[in-house]
């Protein structure tokens, strides 16, 4: 765990490789978070990679989303999918679903992707299997605009989650 004087100091290379991955698959977050330092503290960082992603077009939000991973869908099968990613899902017991929890979650996964073009997002460290699948459904009635900005929201929550396991407050 660094402390935050240590992230200050890093290069912008080192920055970067040290954060890259926050932000699923997309080092373009933290490459136009690191122009903001010096970070006050761990909020105010958490504040500028999301203020990053708020600012990026569409057309790039789309594309995070889409760095993510289905739930449960590719588990043990899926070369990309990130440490991060693999921890965060097991510890929401989704790498130890029943076969009827599988064939619901990949239901659920396959109508999403079909409605949105894009998977699901949660922040499995904040939910359970229920809560999950109970999501998934109650998304699956919204908007194109209304689940790109909830999928963007919960995407903020998994990087918050993923800084404060690397910053010390």
């Amino acid at each position: 765990m660094m402390c935050l004087q240590d992230v200050n100091t890093l290069s912008p290379a080192q920055f970067v490789e040290t954060f890259g991955g926050i932000y699923e698959h997309s080092p373009w977050v933290a490459e136009a978070a690191v122009t903001q330092r010096p970070f006050a503290s761990l909020q105010q960082m958490q504040l500028v990679f999301s203020q990053a992603v708020q600012q990026a077009p569409e057309s790039q939000k789309l594309a995070l989303v889409r760095a993510h991973p289905e739930l449960g869908h590719r588990m043990g099968i899926d070369p990309d999918l990130s440490a991060e990613s693999t921890q965060e899902q097991g510890s929401a017991g989704l790498d130890r679903l029943s076969p009827t929890e599988y064939k619901q979650l990949h239901e659920l996964n396959d109508a999403y992707h079909k409605k949105f073009g894009m998977p699901f997002v949660i922040c499995v460290r904040k939910a359970t299997k229920a809560v999950i699948l109970e999501a998934l459904e109650q998304r699956l009635t919204s908007s194109f605009t209304v689940e790109l900005a909830e999928a963007l929201k919960q995407i903020d929550a998994i990087a918050a989650l993923r800084l404060q396991d690397k910053v010390q407050a």
